[in-house]
């Protein structure tokens, strides 16, 4: 597939003008840098004698001293199950649990109530797709989704498209690994119930213009769901201007722990939804041939509540916001444009999505002519060099892309230009090794 250099969308059209991606890329100070990336202590650690070069947070995040303590404190002086009892133990476990809730939400523009969480970003889509989608699809209604979209965000709506009778249609991408915007429109003249899009592309690292489609799926009469999981961590996020119906995210890419996910929704959708897992907490009353179900967001988090990993993810979007998205947003633009123009140079290389760093997130995937990204990954990993290889859970994409997988380097708030040096030292040992 071809990268050309053309604008997101040019001008005012059928979907109307591009929204403004910019940001001024400026490394964070060289002093500031050494500080944050000392919290890191996985970065520490020396692989085959190589400092550990860690470009791989677009599928996991390291965390930051501060999230791993926060979760030892827990432990080690709170633990109690949540909302139980009124024991001291119990109060002091709740208040940790629902004020990470509380400063998750403020963080995004949203509210405690309406913020529910999950184990995943897949498991938030997941609980829309089996919770609204079975509610309220019916035959030859229509679901659409992008060619961009990671499994998470087309394998559910294929299950219940299926068991509904409902129909699953596909937003094409264009060359520069932008979405075709006009045929959206065309497509919304099928009036799709519900529209699923990622916020960014995790493999592309296309930032897609979700304020402008959420508006025009509402015209239309769809339910918007956003896949925000490559977003939160990078760009700034406020939910009241996105105006999406659901927004999910993960946040073992947010630096905090894995297994805790969040999914923001309408309240009056919410209400609507039936609980897509049972059991205990998620009850008001229990008769012996039906229940109620408590208020939101209980009614979604059936069981014992992922107390740590809230927590630790409290204290991740903590230690975003004592940086600032925009500084960290700012940082990852500085090194993903040097990373392009760099990339841009290696005889064989090409580049996947738009060349223009404000278009995209942190993230660049390529392919080397000759090479195999699973033999560039191994050979990288030998210098310490941590990429990622594969299909990225898009394999749609790659086939639109003609190829069976890519090799994808992805920044955090920690990475330096040194990182990117060691990188281009590594697709020199790729060539050297096979000889390209």
């Amino acid at each position: 597939m071809a990268v050309s250099a053309e604008p997101l969308v040019s001008g005012a059209g059928p979907a109307g003008p591009a929204p403004d991606h910019s940001a001024q890329a400026a490394l964070l100070d060289a002093g500031r840098l050494a500080e944050i990336a000392a919290q890191f202590p996985v970065l520490r650690r020396r692989i085959d004698g190589q400092p550990t070069t860690y470009l791989d947070s677009a599928a996991t995040s390291q965390t930051p001293q501060v999230v791993i303590d926060a979760i030892v404190d827990y432990y080690a002086n709170h633990r109690a199950s949540v909302h139980r009892g009124v024991y001291p133990l119990i109060v002091e476990a709740t208040e940790l649990y629902e004020g990470a809730r509380e400063r998750i939400a403020a963080w995004v523009g949203w509210t405690p109530r309406e913020t529910i969480f999950t184990a995943n970003a897949t498991a938030s889509v997941n609980m829309v797709a089996h919770s609204w989608g079975r509610a309220n699809l019916k035959t030859g209604d229509t679901v659409l989704v992008t060619e961009m979209e990671h499994h998470s965000d087309l394998v559910p709506w294929q299950l219940i498209c299926e068991e509904r009778g409902a129909k699953l249609a596909y937003i094409p991408v264009l060359d520069d690994g932008t979405l075709d915007l006009e045929a959206y429109e065309q497509l919304l003249e099928l009036e799709p119930r519900l529209v699923c899009v990622s916020h960014v592309s995790n493999v592309l690292g296309t930032i897609n213009p979700v304020a402008q489609i959420t508006r025009r799926a509402h015209e239309a009469g769809a339910v918007v769901v956003v896949d925000g999981t490559q977003a939160v961590p990078q760009i700034p996020v406020e939910l009241g201007e996105i105006d999406a119906d659901f927004y999910a995210w993960s946040g073992h890419k947010t630096y905090g722990p894995t297994g805790i996910g969040v999914l923001h929704g309408r309240r009056e959708l919410l209400e609507e939804m039936p609980p897509f897992i049972s059991g205990g907490h998620m009850i008001k009353q229990v008769f012996e041939a039906s229940s109620t179900w408590t208020e939101l967001p209980g009614k979604f988090e059936a069981g014992t509540s992922q107390i740590a990993e809230a927590i630790g993810l409290g204290a991740a979007v903590d230690f975003i916001q004592g940086i600032g998205i925009e500084s960290i947003r700012a940082h990852e633009l500085a090194l993903t444009e040097e990373l392009l123009g760099r990339l841009a140079e290696f005889p064989g290389l090409h580049i996947h999505g738009p060349r223009d760093a404000q278009q995209r997130g942190a993230l660049v995937s390529f392919a080397l002519d000759g090479a195999h990204p699973h033999d560039i990954g191994e050979i990288l990993g030998r210098e310490g060099v941590c990429v990622r290889t594969g299909h990225h859970c898009a394999q749609p994409l790659m086939r639109r892309l003609d190829v069976g997988s890519t090799t994808r380097a992805s920044f955090a708030v920690h990475n330096t230009p040194a990182d990117i040096d060691r990188l281009m030292h590594g697709l020199g040992s790729v060539r050297r090794v096979l000889a390209l």
